[in-house]
């Protein structure tokens, strides 16, 4: 017959634990468990043995349910050394009252108790309770509220959430430091996990960032507010910084510079590679309320000569982002904006046909220089999706898409 019992974290810190013979040998104060498995293993106890606080081996240590209290059993008292590269944290020390992600609900809790589970092949972290009820047991008042509700039908709510879809996120459970930190970070959307990482403090947030693969920290950093934005470049070192801001449209990333001190912003543009730098630069001197303020300079342009085929098989090889390809725009070779083409007519066009014969030359464009104002009945007006950006001389600039006139619109709703 396999053995299993579950039990709580708080019924066991601060409990003693008996030889076989019933002889108390000492006091728990933590449990170690190893991350680095499929499920978290209880494999350490620390303990207090004879006013000294000692790090023992759970192997020998057994829990035994007597009516509805636990009492700790333990063979022999051997201390233990961890193995080395594993991902290991004490529950109580690390992860109880501290804020963990629930991958899931895309939302912060706060662990008020943790529950395991007693096997035959050995004892697991299986959940944390984030409801009312962890923390009354912690309080020793859960079985007497229990009782009193009892009688009228009522009950404390519960909360557990598996550890398989939390990640700790906290800066203090950093004391012991896990070897494969917020793995399952990667996970969320970039919106959804800078929504968490805003109500994080600054070291955890710098944590984070250095963990993410650049092209995630970047995603998350352009959707982060700019007061959370500051803070995150301020806490990186320069080159890590320069990193990411490389990795985001050059309007994003003019946005957050423009946020900083000026010796700060000047060094990272000096150490950002020169192209993505002079993209930056140009965008930073235009006047805040112009459209040149807020357009994307990364866009997609053909010549009017070229083939529905050839243009297609070049958007093959750049594989641009979504928001790019609203529309395709044809220019001459002085880059002077002539007409617009359609993601529709090129695809529904024979890959022989010049872009000349599909492409429309009744541009609604907008001037770098022109009120930013002005784009939201522009694009109201004529239900477009973008818009082409040129200078006085009708040379392609940048493009503003719909978004970036949304988020502008709710920015400034925020402000007002």
């Amino acid at each position: 017959m396999s053995f299993f019992i579950t039990f709580y974290l708080s019924r066991i810190v601060g409990t003693q634990f008996f030889s076989g013979t019933g002889e108390p040998l000492g006091k728990v104060k933590d449990l170690m468990v190893d991350f680095s498995q499929e499920k978290p293993k209880v494999i350490g106890v620390k303990a207090k043995v004879n006013s000294e606080i000692r790090l023992l081996d759970f192997e020998y240590f057994d829990l035994r349910r007597t009516g509805s209290t636990y009492v700790i059993y333990c063979d022999k008292i051997k201390d233990f050394t961890p193995p080395e590269n594993l991902n290991i944290l004490y529950l109580h020390e690390n992860i109880i009252d501290k804020q963990i992600l629930d991958i899931n609900g895309r939302k912060l809790v706060r662990v008020n108790d943790i529950r395991l589970a007693r096997l035959d092949s050995g004892s697991f972290a299986v959940a944390v309770d984030v409801g009312i009820d962890g923390i009354l047991r912690r309080l020793g008042f859960a079985k007497l509220l229990h009782k009193l509700l009892a009688p009228f039908k009522l009950t404390v709510p519960s909360r557990y959430i598996l550890f398989d879809e939390v990640e700790a996120v906290d800066s203090s459970t950093f004391g012991i430091t896990l070897s494969k930190p917020f793995t399952k970070l990667h996970t969320l959307h970039p919106s959804d996990l800078a929504d968490v990482i805003e109500d994080l403090d600054k070291n955890s947030r710098k944590a984070i960032f250095e963990a993410l693969d650049e092209e995630k920290a970047a995603d998350v950093l352009e959707e982060l507010e700019p007061e959370a934005q500051v803070d995150v470049i301020d806490s990186l070192s320069t080159e890590k910084a320069a990193d990411l801001l490389e990795k985001m449209p050059a309007d994003e990333a003019a946005d957050l510079i423009d946020e900083l001190e000026d010796e700060k912003a000047e060094q990272l543009l000096n150490e950002i590679e020169k192209e993505s730098s002079d993209d930056i630069r140009d965008i930073l001197k235009y006047e805040e309320d112009t459209v040149g303020s807020l357009m994307a300079t990364d866009f997609i342009s053909f010549n009017e000569d070229k083939t529905v085929g050839e243009t297609i098989n070049e958007l093959r090889k750049l594989k641009p982002e979504s928001n790019t390809i609203y529309y395709l725009y044809v220019v001459d070779k002085n880059d002077k904006l002539l007409a617009t083409v359609s993601l529709r007519d090129l695809v529904i066009s024979d890959p022989s046909t010049p872009l000349n014969n599909i492409m429309n030359k009744n541009i609604i464009s907008v001037f770098d220089t022109d009120e930013v104002d002005s784009l939201a009945e522009i694009i109201s007006k004529y239900n477009l999706l973008a818009i082409p950006v040129t200078n006085k001389d009708m040379l392609m600039e940048g493009v503003i898409v719909i978004d970036d006139i949304v988020e502008d619109l709710l920015d400034k709703r925020k402000t007002e």
